[in-house]
């Protein structure tokens, strides 16, 4: 085994540990570099623009979960309204398909 056998691999070692905390650092400065105008106010008075929406109007408000959201109500869904009558009384007998 030579002398500078130690040496190299302990080089090695540290140009990669080197390598990977500078592209992380890199990676997490760009991150929150460009996450700072998320937080700024938008709308259609600012020159942050989300979406078209925003461009040409006022933003929208954010809906509850249980707000209808079309013409299809899916919180009533067939399917779920079937789940719910199983469970309410669940000695009914299931047909065979």
């Amino acid at each position: 085994m030579t002398p500078a056998l130690p040496a190299l691999v302990g080089g090695t070692l540290l140009g990669i540990a080197t390598s990977t905390v500078f592209i992380i650092l890199l990676l997490a400065g760009f991150s929150v570099l460009l996450g700072f105008p998320k937080l700024r106010r938008s709308g259609g008075r600012t020159l942050i623009v989300r979406n078209l929406d925003e461009a040409i109007g006022e933003p929208r408000p954010f809906l509850k979960a249980d707000t209808p959201r079309g013409p299809i109500d899916q919180l009533e869904s067939p399917e779920l309204r079937e789940s719910r009558r199983r469970v309410a009384s669940p000695n009914t007998a299931i047909p065979n398909s």
